[in-house]
């Protein structure tokens, strides 16, 4: 199988390692990037013979003169539709990174565009395919708990500065955390409850990463660089912490709110509360759900790599432990690669398709919506 990729950033890099460890016939073809030469240094270091593979410039200019089994498109988030668009006219298998779309304009034609085409593509929601939400989504569909009418989930970020000290603090490229982040975790709930979530209303609030330090400021030319909480030299002598980006977090110019919190209302009436933070560190760390039934509530955490099921009508309680520590995502992006391997090959459907990336980003976008003008919003086209 012969894969283009356009946009190697570190997230796609990462998938297409999972790829070529499957040594299952897959080969890194050609790659769209418009930092050439940065890319050329990534590939001479993997230890791999990637010496003769073409980089373009030009995403088009490498999908009409390679031939293709399937791309991957890995650019910055705000590029995700447009170079979609470009290869549904291609109608080739499409590895998709998320968010798929960071406007409503772009999540409007990026429907119309899939619908027009034959792509199958895959959309890189890893958390839907780890063996943990693979279990709860086996122990829901058991009916042990009755009907599932209540959803509580969070995701505590403890690695969260990245949003504020690089690239990702750009709004117009993010869209803002709820399609940051927010979009994997509305795409496990949507799988596990298999509802249709029909309005949301939400609130976002910028309590700490903000400030009056001038805009564009580094870490290295800052005064407080050596007392600064949030500077590389701090984090890494004194906290033990990676530090995620050189820019200052307390600039003018850093945008994306440091925690958000949404109600999401389903067909059935039932709600599921979800809230996500940005500024928890080490053990405060928290990403899972509380499921509730009428029978039993069904709890998991990826920290933990543990589900507790506690029934409501008798003495018990259930614990699980899963193993998955060791993997990326917690053996999501394996089960992506693996997919997207076999629809290049005919052999399977996506198990993340395109309308789960678009429904997805239809309630982070009317959820950023509502948080910004203080009303409930329809989830609907």
């Amino acid at each position: 199988m012969r894969i283009g990729v356009i946009g190697y950033g570190a997230r796609i890099e990462m998938v297409v390692e999972q790829l070529l460890n499957l040594h299952m016939g897959v080969e890194l073809t050609a790659i769209t990037d418009i930092n050439i030469d940065k890319v050329r240094r990534q590939l001479a270091d993997k230890g791999r013979n990637f010496a003769g593979i073409p980089i373009y410039a030009d995403a088009d200019e490498m999908l009409d003169k390679e031939k293709l089994d399937g791309v991957m498109i890995g650019t910055r988030c705000s590029l995700h539709t447009f170079m979609a668009k470009k290869v549904f006219r291609r109608n080739l298998p499409l590895f998709l990174e998320k968010p798929v779309a960071t406007t409503m304009e772009d999540l409007q034609s990026l429907k119309a565009a899939g619908a027009a085409s034959s792509s199958e593509v895959v959309v890189s929601f890893p958390l839907r395919n780890t063996p943990l939400v693979k279990l709860v989504k086996e122990i829901i569909d058991s009916g042990k708990l009755g009907r599932i009418e209540h959803v509580q989930a969070v995701n505590n970020v403890p690695y969260g500065s990245i949003y504020f000290h690089d690239w990702y603090r750009n709004e117009k490229e993010t869209g803002g955390m709820f399609l940051q982040k927010a979009t994997h975790d509305f795409d496990y709930i949507n799988y596990l409850i298999g509802l249709k979530p029909v309005s949301v209303c939400a609130v976002k609030s910028k309590q700490i990463f903000k400030g009056d330090k001038p805009n564009g400021l580094y870490c290295k030319d800052c005064e407080e660089y050596h007392t600064c909480p949030e500077s590389p030299f701090v984090l890494k002598n004194f906290k033990s912490e990676q530090s995620h980006g050189e820019m200052c977090s307390f600039a003018e110019d850093t945008g994306n709110e440091d925690s958000g919190s949404a109600i999401v209302i389903y067909e059935s009436g039932m709600h599921v509360a979800y809230s996500q933070n940005f500024f928890v560190r080490k053990g405060a760390a928290k990403r899972g759900a509380r499921l509730i039934g009428y029978e039993g509530t069904v709890e998991f955490d990826w920290g933990t790599d543990e589900v507790h099921v506690y029934m409501h009508s008798t003495p018990r309680v259930e614990t699980y432990k899963v193993d998955s520590s060791q993997l990326s995502h917690s053996g999501g992006d394996i089960a992506l690669a693996i997919n997207f391997l076999k629809v290049m090959q005919g052999k399977e459907r996506s198990n993340t398709p395109l309308d789960a990336g678009l429904l997805s980003a239809l309630i982070c976008l009317k959820a950023k919506e509502s948080a910004e003008t203080h009303t409930f919003k329809d989830i609907a086209w």
